[in-house]
């Protein structure tokens, strides 16, 4: 059996597009470029944190619980989606009375679940210094190796 260009290039032209798709829905794909994203307005960097802070912040975990109890950033408290109002009240005199920044992480660079709980939380408790770690749990991971 004989294929012809015509098939080849039909499956070739299938492969890209399912390589395309899986890159676009995996939740940790790799950066494709060298060159980093300048990071927004809201993030903060890990050497900004320990530069400029010291490291001196509180670290909120925007992950399910399943995978905050995996593992997480030393000290991080649990503030995510699924429990975010009783996790919120255990954390609001902490937050309220506070001087030291706000870091909220997740899954990585594709995770959005950091800038839904910032958004709930600043419409509740009137922080100056709340950020999202760029990079998320992957980069802190990285940054300990």
């Amino acid at each position: 059996m004989r294929v012809t260009l015509m098939q080849a290039l039909v499956l070739v032209l299938l492969a890209v597009g399912a390589a395309v798709a899986s890159y676009e829905l995996h939740p940790r794909a790799p950066s494709l470029y060298l060159i980093q994203e300048p990071l927004r307005d809201d993030e903060v960097g890990l050497k900004e944190i320990q530069e400029r802070w010291q490291g001196q912040v509180i670290w909120l975990d925007a992950r399910p619980e399943d995978v905050f109890k995996t593992g997480h950033i030393p000290e991080a408290h649990m503030l995510n989606e699924q429990g975010f109002f009783e996790q919120l009240l255990e954390l609001q005199p902490l937050l309220q009375t506070t001087d030291k920044p706000v870091i909220i992480y997740c899954g990585g660079e594709k995770c959005e679940a950091s800038r839904l709980i910032r958004g709930k939380l600043l419409d509740i408790v009137p922080l100056e210094n709340c950020f999202i770690l760029k990079g998320g749990w992957p980069a802190w991971q990285a940054a300990q190796k």
